[in-house]
């Protein structure tokens, strides 16, 4: 299992400008041309609202009653009629004049839509000056309602455009930059991740040794005529880290590390994913030696043209791409590219042949030895209490990922701090544990009887883990509501199981049925509290009659049950490889296996009902016991 170092892998910088130097020259790129534009509108639109007749507070606005008025008093020097808008001005002896030295004032008034055929003689009669402008524009008026709507469109548009550039990662290569690969650059330098961090996974650092060897001195393996292999493939469940195993052989190596997530290629605009590759390896090229790292592969390389309703065009010309790249390497090119996936099965047959992906790794969830040193490497700066064994940690930890020993021991951290501790303790370890594998505590108040039944399921099942031989050793029985379980009972191997006994199978379907035979056995009836034991002992089963060839009338072969998901790269249905009488036979064995599993747990707790029942009263009573706690029960009624 890879181990990140002390030092922390995400603060790696990408070699690029520094933000300071881009801020400066987006400030002298964009800052100039935008105040230029608005100065330029603004400055038109304040010609267009100003030009006029003088200022506008200096022109009183009248009805065209007051108007008339005026003229028949003999108080209008002259007016102007441009449309239907007349401009005039007073004479200089009016009688509400403010001061006889005062200019004379000028008016405004709109003409009525009704034609008004005396308005003329009226002005006449009385001596006003009348002059008449056309309602024609000037040149520079026609100018400006002419190219005013286009420049707001030109400034929205070239707006928009810069927006989308920085949505798309392309606003340092111009518009289309987005077609540009976005791979992270983690150069030499801040690649500070080395095998020394990663614990466990001796076999896949054996591997990766050889590329980190010809990264280094690749001149001793070419005059042996060897050459690199172009792409190896990491292999392994969720929380292994195989992203940090890839940084790791780049810190190794110290090289470039190109790292970009399989579903960074794809975009809404069709040739994008493609060329985005291209400009990838064109980028690795320049600065090899170098190892491109690809995490999510299947995303982009499950199997062309499968699925409901054909292919992804634009996934499938990606994928395209990526092989030509990968089959067009020089042999004397010192680039590795390094994928990983935890879906090897849907990946296209082309991806995976020699040539393309020479080598699959396989990285195994830690094994005991391996969980040590893992939590040895999470708990650094993790104040211990005394009472902490990480080896036991490390026992009961069995199917943890490295991934899920980090939480763990996080999880300790947060119980222990909402306790208000000082240290963390070996019980803030367990309630984590519980927590994580179990879920939170219920506060659901179930009823007396309720609370009986379930004593008394979970007594069945932790008597069978005792009694039976080869079992798995009890380690913990609870009544306490978790998640969606009204109980729990734990049961820890001793060590890390690779081969499975038909025996300990068999044994194990037992100690499941365990449950519902002891309330059948005390309350002559059972419940639905056993539905999920059904359902795992019942998926045993049938593997063993179906995968693994432990039927007596079947004999060594095997049946296929289901099929893959059409959409992770297989076909929708595949035909079964066997008759319908052979169905009726699995079944049969199926069910032949499960009956004699509960005749063998009903036989022992018959056999103990003493000890079910004292096992059954005490979890009423203290609601959880130990392992040894329950050894010690049974011991005491022995001797009695």
């Amino acid at each position: 299992m890879v181990i990140p170092s002390r030092k922390r892998v995400d603060i790696l910088v990408q070699k690029e400008k520094p933000m300071n130097d881009r801020n400066q020259s987006r400030n002298q790129n964009g800052f100039g041309w935008r105040t230029l534009y608005w100065v330029i509108i603004l400055s038109l639109f304040g010609i267009y609202f100003v030009r006029g007749y003088g200022s506008a507070d200096a022109i009183n606005k009248i009805s065209y009653s007051e108007f008339k008025n005026a003229v028949r008093k003999d108080r209008v020097a002259e007016v102007v009629i441009k449309g239907d808008t007349i401009t005039g001005q007073y004479k200089g002896n009016r009688v509400d004049a403010k001061a006889p030295d005062e200019p004379p004032e000028r008016f405004t008034t709109i003409m009525p839509a009704v034609e008004d055929p005396e308005l003329l003689d009226l002005l006449q009669s009385n001596s006003v000056t009348i002059q008449a402008e056309t309602t024609q524009s000037s040149w520079g008026q026609a100018l400006l309602v002419g190219l005013l709507p286009w420049l707001l469109i030109i400034g929205l548009f070239v707006y928009v455009g810069k927006r989308m550039q920085h949505r798309m990662g392309g606003a340092q290569d111009g518009l289309f930059g987005f077609a540009r690969s976005k791979a992270k650059l983690f150069s030499k330098e801040t690649v500070d991740v080395h095998y020394s961090d990663v614990a466990g996974l001796d076999n896949a650092k054996k591997e990766l040794q050889e590329v980190v060897d010809f990264l280094k001195d690749s001149i001793h393996f070419r005059k042996l005529g060897a050459t690199l292999p172009k792409g190896i493939l990491l292999v392994g469940p969720p929380g292994v880290g195989k992203t940090l195993m890839a940084q790791a052989t780049a810190g190794e190596a110290n090289v470039p590390f190109y790292s970009i997530s399989g579903s960074e290629f794809i975009e809404m605009f069709v040739g994008v994913g493609a060329s985005r590759v291209r400009d990838l390896f064109k980028r690795a090229k320049q600065s090899e030696p170098a190892i491109i790292f690809i995490d999510e592969i299947d995303s982009i390389g499950r199997v062309r043209g499968t699925g409901l309703g054909g292919g992804h065009d634009e996934r499938e010309q990606t994928l395209n791409q990526i092989l030509a790249e990968m089959d067009g390497f020089s042999p004397r090119r010192s680039i590795v590219v390094l994928a990983a996936t935890n879906r090897p099965d849907v990946l296209d047959p082309a991806l995976i042949r020699p040539g393309r992906f020479d080598r699959q790794i396989t990285l195994d969830l830690p094994q005991k030895q391996a969980r040590h040193e893992i939590l040895k490497t999470h708990v650094r700066r993790v104040p211990l209490a005394e009472d902490i064994n990480l080896v036991n940690v490390a026992e009961r930890t069995v199917g943890m990922s490295g991934a899920d020993l980090k939480n763990l021991v996080n999880e300790a951290a947060l119980v222990a701090a909402r306790k208000k501790k000082d240290q963390v303790a070996a019980e803030d370890f367990e309630m984590a544990r519980d927590k994580i594998l179990m879920g939170i505590e219920r506060e659901d108040v179930i009823s007396a009887e309720e609370k009986q039944i379930v004593a008394y399921h979970e007594a069945g099942h932790a008597l069978l883990a005792q009694l039976l031989p080869g079992a798995d050793p009890l380690q913990k029985v609870s009544i306490i509501p978790r998640g969606r379980s009204l109980g729990v009972t734990e049961q820890v191997p001793e060590e890390d199981r690779h081969n499975l006994k038909r025996s300990y199978l068999v044994n194990r379907i037992a100690i499941m049925l365990g449950g519902r035979v002891a309330e059948q056995i005390v309350f002559g009836e059972i419940s639905t509290g056993a539905s999920d034991d059904l359902k795992r002992a019942t998926q045993i089963a049938r593997r063993m009659v179906c995968e693994w060839g432990m039927s007596e009338k079947l004999g060594p072969a095997t049946f296929t049950q289901s099929s893959p998901h059409p959409f992770l790269g297989r076909e929708l249905t595949e035909p079964k490889d066997f008759s319908e009488h052979t169905a009726r036979v699995i079944d049969e064995e199926i069910a032949q296996i499960l009956l004699h599993a509960e005749a063998e747990a009903e036989k022992v707790l018959k056999d103990n009902h003493h000890n079910l029942a004292l096992l059954a009263q005490a979890l009423l009573d203290q609601e959880t016991l130990s392992k040894e706690q329950v050894e010690t029960l049974l011991v005491l009624k022995a001797a009695s």
